[in-house]
């Protein structure tokens, strides 16, 4: 995901607001009243370092960050590795949410809380899920599947099998399409909150 400046420099721009006259630590001041974006600040900080971690000094800033990334994370109640999430990725509210470190996720993906993407059954395989992809409270996603760009995941669905279809709505236990969907009206792009 990121894997040089000038991406980390995008992320932030689609995901914090950012402005090229700003710094880590005013961002970091900027988002202490809004916790999920202090973590996303955080998450983006550690791929942007962990692709410098040849350096002794990124290294030592890398091992500090991703301290408080943990924390935070204990205390938001979630567990997503570096380098799972595409940009402009977001996260309205904290509870909990755990992504497996294999799962791959989309562009302009909204997550909502108690959703849990991973492997099944003992494998490594996870999830691949497309760009702007919506995710109600309480979505299981697992197994060696994929779903496509602009789908929505209805609350407490249970998703193990692939969705190829795109601008649906997936529902149930298990899941399947119960409808379509305008996609725009769910996930906003490039909007702050």
């Amino acid at each position: 995901m990121i894997q040089n400046k000038k991406d980390y420099i995008r992320f932030l721009q689609v995901e914090q607001g950012y402005k090229k006259n700003y710094n880590f630590f005013f961002l970091y001041v900027k988002t202490a009243f809004k916790p999920t974006q202090r973590f996303l600040l955080l998450l983006r900080t550690c791929e942007y370092l962990k692709c410098k971690r040849k350096n002794p000094i990124y290294k030592s800033l890398y091992f500090t960050v991703k301290y408080l990334k943990y924390k935070l994370g204990l205390k938001l109640g979630f567990s997503i590795p570096e380098n799972v999430v595409d940009e402009g990725f977001q996260l309205p509210h904290y509870g909990t949410i755990v992504i497996n470190a294999n799962a791959r996720i989309g562009k302009y993906c909204r997550m909502h809380v108690c959703v849990n993407i991973g492997a099944s059954g003992g494998g490594k395989a996870a999830p691949k899920i497309g760009d702007h992809v919506y995710f109600g409270p309480g979505v299981k996603v697992y197994g060696d599947i994929q779903i496509a760009d602009r789908v929505a995941i209805a609350a407490n669905a249970a998703v193990s099998k692939s969705c190829f279809e795109t601008d649906v709505v997936l529902g149930g236990v298990p899941a399947k399409v119960i409808g379509k969907v305008d996609i725009q009206k769910i996930i906003t792009s490039n909007k702050i909150n």
